[in-house]
């Protein structure tokens, strides 16, 4: 397993039980392949640098996790199909 940081922006408009049940459903995606989620931090709701499908504030959230590259991969496909997650990236930390 390889260390990961996982952030991504959750749509500002999404009521806070929305929110919550997403954050659970994207972990539960990773824990589900056997991830060790490290630490999960929520930034809150921040300005972005640019605007993102007209918004201009966005939900952040940053997940540290010990993962299985076939774990990000699932995690990066349904983060691309999720409304709700306006933008994401996933970086391995460790060198190879």
């Amino acid at each position: 397993m390889r260390k990961y940081e996982i952030m991504y922006i959750i749509r500002p408009t999404l009521e806070l039980e929305g929110k919550k049940a997403l954050i659970q459903e994207l972990n539960a995606i990773l824990t589900s392949r056997g991830t060790e989620t490290v630490s999960v931090n929520e930034w809150g709701t921040r300005e972005l640098a640019y605007e993102i499908n007209n918004f201009k504030k966005g939900y952040y959230v940053v997940l540290t996790a010990l993962a299985t590259p076939e774990a990000t991969v699932e995690l990066d496909r349904v983060m691309k199909i999720k409304e709700d997650v306006i933008r994401h990236i996933i970086i391995s930390r460790e060198e190879m």
